[in-house]
Protein backbone atom coordinates (compact mmCIF):
# COMPACT_ATOMS: atom_id res chain seq x y z
CA UNK A 1 0.00 0.00 0.00
CA UNK A 2 1.58 3.38 -0.82
CA UNK A 3 1.29 5.99 1.77
CA UNK A 4 -1.92 8.18 1.07
CA UNK A 5 -1.47 11.94 0.55
CA UNK A 6 -3.58 14.54 2.13
CA UNK A 7 -6.17 15.23 0.05
CA UNK A 8 -5.51 12.35 -2.69
CA UNK A 9 -8.17 9.84 -3.58
CA UNK A 10 -7.44 6.14 -4.22
CA UNK A 11 -9.36 3.30 -5.81
CA UNK A 12 -9.46 -0.25 -3.80
CA UNK A 13 -10.09 -3.36 -5.71
CA UNK A 14 -12.42 -5.32 -3.46
CA UNK A 15 -12.72 -9.00 -4.19
CA UNK A 16 -16.51 -9.90 -4.12
CA UNK A 17 -19.27 -7.15 -3.91
CA UNK A 18 -18.81 -3.08 -3.36
CA UNK A 19 -18.63 -2.02 0.34
CA UNK A 20 -20.26 1.68 -0.02
CA UNK A 21 -23.13 1.47 1.77
CA UNK A 22 -24.72 -1.77 4.69
CA UNK A 23 -26.70 -4.85 3.16
CA UNK A 24 -29.89 -4.62 3.05
CA UNK A 25 -30.70 -7.49 5.49
CA UNK A 26 -27.68 -6.51 8.23
CA UNK A 27 -29.07 -3.39 9.87
CA UNK A 28 -27.74 0.30 9.90
CA UNK A 29 -24.61 1.27 10.20
CA UNK A 30 -24.29 3.13 13.58
CA UNK A 31 -20.73 4.82 12.56
CA UNK A 32 -17.97 5.75 10.31
CA UNK A 33 -15.85 3.23 10.36
CA UNK A 34 -12.47 5.13 10.11
CA UNK A 35 -9.85 4.55 7.15
CA UNK A 36 -12.31 1.85 5.32
CA UNK A 37 -11.04 1.63 2.20
CA UNK A 38 -7.44 1.76 2.90
CA UNK A 39 -8.45 -1.29 5.81
CA UNK A 40 -9.76 -3.30 3.45
CA UNK A 41 -7.21 -3.15 0.52
CA UNK A 42 -4.57 -4.01 3.48
CA UNK A 43 -6.24 -6.97 4.53
CA UNK A 44 -7.67 -7.67 1.09
CA UNK A 45 -10.44 -10.42 2.12
CA UNK A 46 -10.28 -13.80 -0.16
CA UNK A 47 -12.76 -16.51 -0.19
CA UNK A 48 -12.60 -19.08 2.57
CA UNK A 49 -10.42 -16.73 4.37
CA UNK A 50 -11.07 -16.06 8.47
CA UNK A 51 -10.24 -12.77 9.78
CA UNK A 52 -10.40 -11.31 13.56
CA UNK A 53 -11.63 -8.08 13.62
CA UNK A 54 -10.48 -7.10 17.49
CA UNK A 55 -12.64 -4.15 18.26
CA UNK A 56 -16.02 -4.96 17.15
CA UNK A 57 -17.45 -1.65 17.97
CA UNK A 58 -21.00 -0.98 15.72
CA UNK A 59 -19.40 -3.73 13.22
CA UNK A 60 -18.55 -1.42 10.58
CA UNK A 61 -15.10 -3.30 9.39
CA UNK A 62 -16.62 -6.44 10.26
CA UNK A 63 -19.43 -5.99 7.51
CA UNK A 64 -17.13 -4.55 4.97
CA UNK A 65 -14.78 -7.81 5.44
CA UNK A 66 -17.76 -9.84 4.84
CA UNK A 67 -19.19 -8.22 2.15
CA UNK A 68 -15.86 -7.99 0.09
CA UNK A 69 -15.78 -11.72 -0.05
CA UNK A 70 -17.13 -14.84 1.34
CA UNK A 71 -14.88 -15.47 4.28
CA UNK A 72 -15.51 -15.81 7.88
CA UNK A 73 -15.40 -12.56 10.69
CA UNK A 74 -14.88 -12.86 14.54
CA UNK A 75 -15.67 -10.42 15.76
CA UNK A 76 -14.16 -9.68 19.95
CA UNK A 77 -15.08 -6.51 21.99
CA UNK A 78 -15.15 -6.25 25.68
CA UNK A 79 -18.03 -3.80 25.70
CA UNK A 80 -21.26 -5.85 26.48
CA UNK A 81 -23.55 -3.32 24.66
CA UNK A 82 -21.20 -3.48 21.39
CA UNK A 83 -21.83 -7.65 21.64
CA UNK A 84 -25.31 -7.03 22.09
CA UNK A 85 -26.43 -4.63 19.84
CA UNK A 86 -24.07 -6.90 17.19
CA UNK A 87 -26.75 -10.05 17.48
CA UNK A 88 -28.42 -8.26 14.49
CA UNK A 89 -25.59 -8.40 12.13
CA UNK A 90 -24.05 -11.69 12.92
CA UNK A 91 -27.38 -12.92 12.45
CA UNK A 92 -28.05 -11.41 8.78
CA UNK A 93 -24.38 -13.05 7.38
CA UNK A 94 -25.97 -17.10 8.11
CA UNK A 95 -23.43 -18.58 10.28
CA UNK A 96 -20.09 -16.48 9.08
CA UNK A 97 -19.86 -13.62 12.03
CA UNK A 98 -19.53 -15.12 15.15
CA UNK A 99 -19.09 -12.94 18.01
CA UNK A 100 -17.77 -12.49 21.38
CA UNK A 101 -17.70 -10.63 24.18
CA UNK A 102 -13.72 -10.43 25.31
CA UNK A 103 -10.66 -8.06 25.01
CA UNK A 104 -8.92 -8.26 22.04
CA UNK A 105 -5.47 -9.75 24.05
CA UNK A 106 -7.35 -12.66 24.29
CA UNK A 107 -7.98 -13.71 20.55
CA UNK A 108 -6.50 -16.76 20.91
CA UNK A 109 -9.34 -18.36 23.57
CA UNK A 110 -11.89 -16.76 21.54
CA UNK A 111 -10.68 -18.63 18.03
CA UNK A 112 -9.67 -21.26 19.51
CA UNK A 113 -13.86 -21.50 21.33
CA UNK A 114 -15.04 -21.86 17.88
CA UNK A 115 -12.53 -24.13 16.68
CA UNK A 116 -10.04 -21.62 14.96
CA UNK A 117 -6.31 -22.55 15.01
CA UNK A 118 -5.13 -19.74 12.86
CA UNK A 119 -6.29 -16.64 10.93
CA UNK A 120 -5.91 -15.18 7.71
CA UNK A 121 -6.14 -11.38 8.84
CA UNK A 122 -6.83 -9.02 11.89
CA UNK A 123 -7.63 -5.71 12.62
CA UNK A 124 -7.79 -3.45 15.56
CA UNK A 125 -9.48 -0.16 15.56
CA UNK A 126 -8.11 1.44 18.60
CA UNK A 127 -9.19 3.86 21.47
CA UNK A 128 -12.82 4.58 22.29
CA UNK A 129 -15.73 4.29 20.03
CA UNK A 130 -18.32 6.78 18.75
CA UNK A 131 -20.90 5.10 20.91
CA UNK A 132 -19.10 5.08 23.82
CA UNK A 133 -18.33 8.95 23.64
CA UNK A 134 -21.80 9.78 22.87
CA UNK A 135 -23.69 7.54 25.52
CA UNK A 136 -23.13 9.89 28.84
CA UNK A 137 -23.90 7.18 30.92
CA UNK A 138 -20.88 5.77 30.01
CA UNK A 139 -18.95 8.38 31.35
CA UNK A 140 -16.03 8.62 28.63
CA UNK A 141 -17.07 12.63 27.27
CA UNK A 142 -16.42 15.94 29.48
CA UNK A 143 -18.52 16.88 27.01
CA UNK A 144 -21.58 15.42 28.39
CA UNK A 145 -22.28 14.93 31.60
CA UNK A 146 -22.69 11.87 33.09
CA UNK A 147 -21.06 9.19 36.16
CA UNK A 148 -17.52 9.12 35.92
CA UNK A 149 -17.22 5.43 35.25
CA UNK A 150 -15.12 5.07 31.11
CA UNK A 151 -15.02 1.21 31.69
CA UNK A 152 -15.16 -0.42 28.42
CA UNK A 153 -16.48 -3.49 30.24
CA UNK A 154 -18.82 -3.83 32.76
CA UNK A 155 -16.76 -4.58 35.77
CA UNK A 156 -13.36 -3.91 37.24
CA UNK A 157 -12.14 -0.56 38.31
CA UNK A 158 -13.80 3.12 37.28
CA UNK A 159 -12.49 6.52 37.12
CA UNK A 160 -13.95 7.23 40.18
CA UNK A 161 -12.35 5.01 42.07
CA UNK A 162 -9.01 6.14 40.63
CA UNK A 163 -9.59 10.06 41.33
CA UNK A 164 -11.41 9.31 44.81
CA UNK A 165 -9.11 6.67 46.57
CA UNK A 166 -5.38 6.76 44.37
CA UNK A 167 -2.39 8.93 46.32
CA UNK A 168 -1.76 12.81 44.47
CA UNK A 169 1.72 11.65 43.13
CA UNK A 170 -0.26 8.26 42.11
CA UNK A 171 -3.08 10.52 40.05
CA UNK A 172 -0.43 13.09 38.66
CA UNK A 173 1.83 10.21 37.30
CA UNK A 174 -1.38 8.98 35.35
CA UNK A 175 -2.18 12.08 34.05
CA UNK A 176 1.63 13.08 32.86
CA UNK A 177 2.53 9.44 31.73
CA UNK A 178 -0.54 8.60 29.67
CA UNK A 179 -2.50 12.29 29.16
CA UNK A 180 1.21 13.94 28.72
CA UNK A 181 -0.10 16.85 30.63
CA UNK A 182 2.33 18.74 32.22
CA UNK A 183 0.47 20.81 34.46
CA UNK A 184 -0.63 16.79 36.29
CA UNK A 185 0.55 17.45 39.66
CA UNK A 186 -1.52 20.96 40.00
CA UNK A 187 -4.69 19.09 38.43
CA UNK A 188 -4.09 15.84 41.12
CA UNK A 189 -3.45 17.91 44.12
CA UNK A 190 -6.95 19.79 43.32
CA UNK A 191 -8.47 17.08 43.04
CA UNK A 192 -7.34 15.04 46.53
CA UNK A 193 -8.10 18.82 47.85
CA UNK A 194 -11.46 18.60 46.71
CA UNK A 195 -12.64 14.89 47.26
CA UNK A 196 -11.99 15.76 50.73
CA UNK A 197 -15.31 17.75 51.04
CA UNK A 198 -17.46 15.61 48.18
CA UNK A 199 -16.01 12.28 46.41
CA UNK A 200 -16.18 12.92 42.39
CA UNK A 201 -19.27 10.79 40.76
CA UNK A 202 -19.99 12.80 37.29
CA UNK A 203 -17.80 13.97 34.87
CA UNK A 204 -18.90 17.11 35.37
CA UNK A 205 -17.27 17.49 38.15
CA UNK A 206 -13.93 16.71 37.10
CA UNK A 207 -13.85 18.42 34.02
CA UNK A 208 -15.15 21.51 35.86
CA UNK A 209 -12.09 21.13 38.42
CA UNK A 210 -9.69 20.15 35.51
CA UNK A 211 -10.77 23.56 33.51
CA UNK A 212 -10.56 25.38 36.97
CA UNK A 213 -6.65 24.61 37.17
CA UNK A 214 -5.69 25.28 33.70
CA UNK A 215 -7.94 27.66 32.73
CA UNK A 216 -10.42 27.93 29.90
CA UNK A 217 -10.83 30.58 27.86
CA UNK A 218 -13.96 30.67 25.55
CA UNK A 219 -13.51 29.66 21.79
CA UNK A 220 -10.44 27.53 22.56
CA UNK A 221 -10.59 23.87 20.11
CA UNK A 222 -9.18 21.79 22.80
CA UNK A 223 -11.14 21.15 25.96
CA UNK A 224 -8.60 21.68 28.72
CA UNK A 225 -9.83 18.32 30.40
CA UNK A 226 -8.71 16.17 27.03
CA UNK A 227 -5.19 15.02 28.09
CA UNK A 228 -6.58 14.05 31.73
CA UNK A 229 -9.97 12.16 30.57
CA UNK A 230 -7.76 10.58 27.67
CA UNK A 231 -5.04 9.16 30.54
CA UNK A 232 -8.00 7.75 32.91
CA UNK A 233 -9.49 6.00 30.19
CA UNK A 234 -6.38 3.96 28.99
CA UNK A 235 -5.62 3.53 32.90
CA UNK A 236 -8.63 2.04 33.77
CA UNK A 237 -9.13 0.14 30.59
CA UNK A 238 -4.81 -0.88 30.63
CA UNK A 239 -5.22 -0.04 27.38
CA UNK A 240 -1.83 0.11 26.28
CA UNK A 241 -1.06 -3.07 28.43
CA UNK A 242 -3.85 -4.62 25.97
CA UNK A 243 -2.41 -3.55 22.86
CA UNK A 244 1.15 -4.99 23.04
CA UNK A 245 -0.33 -8.15 24.14
CA UNK A 246 -2.91 -8.21 21.05
CA UNK A 247 0.18 -7.74 18.64
CA UNK A 248 1.64 -10.70 20.62
CA UNK A 249 -1.24 -12.86 20.26
CA UNK A 250 -1.59 -11.73 16.25
CA UNK A 251 1.50 -12.61 15.64
CA UNK A 252 0.86 -16.20 16.78
CA UNK A 253 -2.45 -16.39 15.39
CA UNK A 254 -1.69 -15.39 11.89
CA UNK A 255 -0.75 -17.58 9.00
CA UNK A 256 1.94 -17.16 6.79
CA UNK A 257 0.47 -14.24 4.37
CA UNK A 258 -1.38 -13.39 6.67
CA UNK A 259 -2.31 -9.14 7.31
CA UNK A 260 -2.25 -7.51 11.01
CA UNK A 261 -3.74 -3.81 10.60
CA UNK A 262 -4.53 -1.57 13.36
CA UNK A 263 -5.83 1.70 13.30
CA UNK A 264 -4.59 4.19 16.07
CA UNK A 265 -5.39 7.59 16.86
CA UNK A 266 -3.30 8.73 19.68
CA UNK A 267 1.08 9.01 19.75
CA UNK A 268 1.08 6.49 22.71
CA UNK A 269 -0.28 3.96 20.91
CA UNK A 270 0.74 4.54 17.31
CA UNK A 271 4.44 4.45 19.10
CA UNK A 272 4.09 0.49 20.52
CA UNK A 273 2.41 -0.34 17.31
CA UNK A 274 4.97 1.03 15.23
CA UNK A 275 8.30 0.05 17.96
CA UNK A 276 6.26 -3.69 17.40
CA UNK A 277 6.36 -4.06 13.58
CA UNK A 278 10.01 -2.60 13.30
CA UNK A 279 11.27 -4.90 15.97
CA UNK A 280 9.49 -7.63 14.45
CA UNK A 281 10.17 -7.32 10.29
CA UNK A 282 14.18 -6.31 11.61
CA UNK A 283 13.77 -3.12 11.03
CA UNK A 284 15.37 -1.90 14.59
CA UNK A 285 17.89 1.14 14.87
CA UNK A 286 21.72 0.15 15.75
CA UNK A 287 22.56 1.24 18.98
CA UNK A 288 25.78 3.50 17.63
CA UNK A 289 27.14 4.34 14.26
CA UNK A 290 30.54 3.32 15.40
CA UNK A 291 29.57 -0.25 16.97
CA UNK A 292 29.46 -2.92 13.88
CA UNK A 293 25.66 -4.27 13.52
CA UNK A 294 25.85 -8.42 14.43
CA UNK A 295 22.74 -9.29 11.90
CA UNK A 296 19.37 -10.05 13.03
CA UNK A 297 19.46 -13.19 15.58
CA UNK A 298 15.96 -14.33 14.83
CA UNK A 299 14.16 -14.41 11.57
CA UNK A 300 11.57 -11.24 10.90
CA UNK A 301 8.26 -12.43 11.45
CA UNK A 302 6.59 -9.98 9.53
CA UNK A 303 7.27 -7.95 6.64
CA UNK A 304 6.42 -4.38 7.11
CA UNK A 305 4.93 -2.87 4.34
CA UNK A 306 4.82 1.04 4.64
CA UNK A 307 7.18 2.48 7.25
CA UNK A 308 5.35 5.79 7.57
CA UNK A 309 1.66 4.89 7.70
CA UNK A 310 -1.17 6.39 6.23
CA UNK A 311 -3.49 9.06 6.80
CA UNK A 312 -7.18 10.04 6.48
CA UNK A 313 -7.33 12.54 3.07
CA UNK A 314 -8.91 15.80 3.55
CA UNK A 315 -11.92 14.66 2.56
CA UNK A 316 -12.42 11.77 4.98
CA UNK A 317 -11.89 13.98 8.27
CA UNK A 318 -14.14 16.53 6.44
CA UNK A 319 -17.06 14.10 6.81
CA UNK A 320 -15.50 12.38 9.93
CA UNK A 321 -13.78 15.21 12.55
CA UNK A 322 -13.34 12.15 14.45
CA UNK A 323 -11.18 10.65 11.71
CA UNK A 324 -8.02 13.32 11.96
CA UNK A 325 -5.46 11.84 14.24
CA UNK A 326 -6.23 8.11 12.65
CA UNK A 327 -2.80 6.83 11.51
CA UNK A 328 -3.21 2.88 9.77
CA UNK A 329 -0.11 0.46 9.85
CA UNK A 330 -0.02 -3.10 8.54
CA UNK A 331 2.79 -5.71 7.97
CA UNK A 332 2.13 -9.27 6.68
CA UNK A 333 3.17 -12.26 8.60
CA UNK A 334 5.99 -14.69 7.11
CA UNK A 335 6.40 -18.47 8.17
CA UNK A 336 9.44 -17.34 10.67
CA UNK A 337 8.00 -19.10 14.15
CA UNK A 338 6.31 -16.10 16.67
CA UNK A 339 8.76 -14.20 18.97
CA UNK A 340 6.02 -14.09 21.41
CA UNK A 341 4.96 -16.75 23.47
CA UNK A 342 2.11 -17.87 25.24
Amino acid sequence: MKRRKRGGNRDVADRGRPVEGPSPDSGPVRHIPVLLREVLEALHPGVGERFIDGTFGAGGYARAILEAAHCDVLGLDRDPTAIAAGCALEAGFAGRLKLAETPFSEMEDAAHAIGWKSVDGVVLDLGVSSMQLDEAERGFSFMRDGPLDMRMSASGLSAADVVNTYEKDAIADILYTLGEERRSRAIAAAIVKDRETAPFERTGQLAALIARVLGHRPGDPKHPATRSFQALRLYVNDELGELTRALEAAERMLEPGGRLVVVSFHSLEDRIVKRFLAERSGKRAKASRYIPDAGDVTAPTFELRDRHGVEPSEDEVAANPRARSARLRWAVRTAADALSET
